[in-house]
């Protein structure tokens, strides 16, 4: 079996040996149809954020099953399905929420396939419980897989804030990225929000407007935070989205966000926020919100299915898997990248 494997810092490998494996209880053998890469996997490859595991990448996940445990109910094989990301323990208070992303014992398990266990860029992968699986009906696995964490962990965080989205309020995206532009579609279907969307690029805040954006900001420039204020006037926005997560992005969301607002952010990008009783307006809520809970994919595939979302995708086949890395360190993927098998 072919896969893409991480053999610890800065190391990854297309291998042509693994062997295929055979579902036994409760698993389930998937045939991949398409592994969506993410900003998540360089934080792994660069930083070694894992240590010294060894496994399969690839945390977005779909396809058709291949076979299933004696004890699995409900699944077959052929049937198109979506992996959901966060693998908790299963029987935890989030867990039977079905917040598994939010697992009390998440520290102990590690955090799901392509995340320190084995994940789905490879011809199969075998999902551990058949609790994992989100039926995806008519959708196509290879333009449905990034639908587990590009477009499920956005939702998620807009989710929280649909109450303050009035259609008298504004809300600022800060990264047109593989998050970021499928944020700006759930905000456009979901909210009457008006919607600021910033990048560093003017292709990227071009497509923004093509997805719904009122305006755009182009947030390397030194006025950046100015610009946003002229457009919401004193009220400030009321929500901010940050899908970069870096010190001066978080340091921009603090300064264009309203009172009683939600700073939230979702991005890797390292960056810090020293507090200070005056560095905020009163009754602001800063976030860190982490992936979505399965109910939630469940939501994202009917939005998917109604077509009011869609993921901009670019294939690449397994071996290229080291290309797209360097094209996303370099920011050149538009969208998200799928790994076809």
């Amino acid at each position: 079996m072919k896969a893409v494997r991480y053999f610890g810092h800065k190391d990854v490998r297309v291998v042509n040996d693994l062997e295929k494996p055979v579902p036994k209880g409760d698993e389930v053998l998937l045939k991949i149809g398409g592994a969506g890469v993410c900003h998540s996997d360089l934080h792994i490859i660069d930083e070694g954020t894992v240590g010294n595991l060894t496994f399969t990448l690839g945390h977005e996940n779909a396809g058709w099953i291949e076979a299933v445990g004696d004890t699995v109910k409900d699944y077959k094989k052929g049937d198109a399905v979506l992996v959901y990301g966060p693998w908790g323990c299963g029987h935890c208070k989030p867990c039977q929420q079905s917040k598994e992303n939010y697992c009390d014992h998440q520290s102990e398990l590690g955090y799901g396939g392509g995340l320190g266990l084995n994940g789905g860029m490879a011809e199969y992968m075998l999902v551990p419980s058949s609790r994992l699986l989100v039926p995806i009906f008519d959708l196509d696995p290879v333009i449905a897989a990034p639908l587990t964490d590009a477009a499920l962990t956005p939702y998620s965080a807009i989710k929280r804030s649909l109450p303050k989205l009035m259609p008298d309020e504004y809300v600022v995206v800060i990264g047109v990225g593989g998050l970021g532009h499928v944020a700006i579609q759930i905000l456009r279907e979901t909210s009457g929000a008006a919607i600021i969307a910033c990048d560093v690029t003017e292709e990227k805040l071009a497509f923004a407007k093509e997805l719904g954006a009122t305006y755009t900001v182009n947030s390397k420039d030194a006025d950046a935070a100015e610009q946003i204020l002229k457009i919401t006037g004193l009220k400030k926005a009321k929500v901010i989205l940050d899908f970069v997560g870096a010190t001066p992005t978080i340091e921009l969301g603090t300064k264009v966000v309203g009172m009683d607002g939600d700073l939230t952010i979702v991005g890797l990008g390292g960056g810090y926020y020293q507090y200070s009783m005056n560095g905020l307006p009163f009754g602001v809520t800063m976030t860190n919100p982490y992936w979505g809970s399965r109910t939630e994919l469940m939501e994202v595939v009917g939005l998917a299915r109604q077509k009011k979302i869609h993921i901009e995708i670019e294939k690449f086949n397994l071996e290229q898997a080291n290309e797209v890395y360097d094209r996303m360190r370099n920011g050149q993927i538009k969208g998200r990248a799928v790994l076809v098998p």
